[in-house]
């Protein structure tokens, strides 16, 4: 019985060098059964056997690997300010949203003015105004102020926050009719669409738990960055579903995926047009009543 336990525990957590040429090996070997045209079976099985041991491996290992890594990082100034101060945490986050944002407007505006479409026009449009949100946020998160601290800043912050959506859901209801009825779609190839599949639901995930970790600040400010950090990851999952179905359908959108994409366009388009409106309700009316 001791030695099974004393083999399993070798097969489940190898040896640091042994596992660390694992993972490069198991990765070539599968990247070479998805992309080489002919591949022997032997090959294939081979590829997926050792991929599900090294994953197999690596999630074993991971709680203890992410345990060392929180004490070591918990030492660094920096990374214990990002974990205790909500403030910084929500202005760093909000610089890199600002910057991913400032850039992917200038690439799809230069395409529009490159290919003289609407598609390219309403993607930078979208684009911009995420950009002009998160940077009106954090220029009032950069100038001192505490979440929560002045009430009625944060309201009309929060208010402007949600006009902009209402004419972000404008441009995202041209996005939807061009991915529904003019066949655009975004194409990418199938292990890619699988790394975006993986970061998409991760960021949902994450921009749910947000939102419902966030109100206990009672703060506008951090409820906006929150609502536009959800409608981004809602806009993610539609552009995510119709890669998929492009790279794992047969190429030609048919009434299945018309349906599918155009019910999870309204669903997306809904939505944030009941937050917009929530929000400038709700600001509104706190607003009136502190006067």
């Amino acid at each position: 019985m001791r030695i099974c336990k004393k083999i399993l525990g070798l097969l489940l957590f190898p040896n640091g060098a042994v596992f660390l040429f694992l993972v490069p090996l198991s990765g070539a070997l599968l990247g070479y059964a998805f992309t080489a045209e002919e591949v022997h079976q032997s090959i294939e099985y081979a590829s997926y056997i050792l991929s599900a041991y090294t994953l197999t491996a690596m999630c074993c290992r991971l709680p203890g690997v992410l345990r060392g890594l929180k004490e070591y990082l918990g030492k660094n100034k920096y990374v214990a300010k990002y974990q205790q101060d909500t403030a910084w945490r929500m202005t760093v986050s909000l610089y890199g949203s600002v910057a991913i944002n400032v850039s992917y407007t200038v690439l799809q505006l230069g395409l529009g003015i490159i290919h003289s479409t609407v598609w390219y026009y309403s993607m930078a449009a979208y684009y911009l105004m995420l950009s002009v949100m998160r940077f009106y946020l954090l220029r009032y998160l950069r100038g001192g102020h505490i979440p929560g601290e002045d009430k009625n800043g944060e309201l009309h912050r929060y208010r402007f926050c949600g006009v902009v959506l209402m004419g972000m859901n404008l441009a995202l209801a041209v996005i939807v009719y061009y991915i529904t009825w003019q066949n655009r779609t975004f194409i990418h190839h199938m292990i890619t669409t699988i790394a975006m599949a993986a970061y998409t639901f991760a960021s949902f995930t994450m921009a749910v738990i947000n939102m419902i970790r966030y109100r206990k600040y009672q703060s506008p400010v951090l409820s906006a960055a929150k609502a536009i950090g959800f409608t981004a990851a809602m806009v993610s999952m539609l552009t995510l579903e119709t890669t998929m179905l492009t790279v794992f359908g047969e190429g030609e959108k048919g009434d299945f995926d018309r349906i599918m994409t155009g019910s999870t366009g309204a669903a997306v388009t809904l939505t944030v047009l009941i937050m917009a409106v929530y929000m400038i309700v709700k600001s509104t009316k706190e607003l009136k009543a502190k006067k």
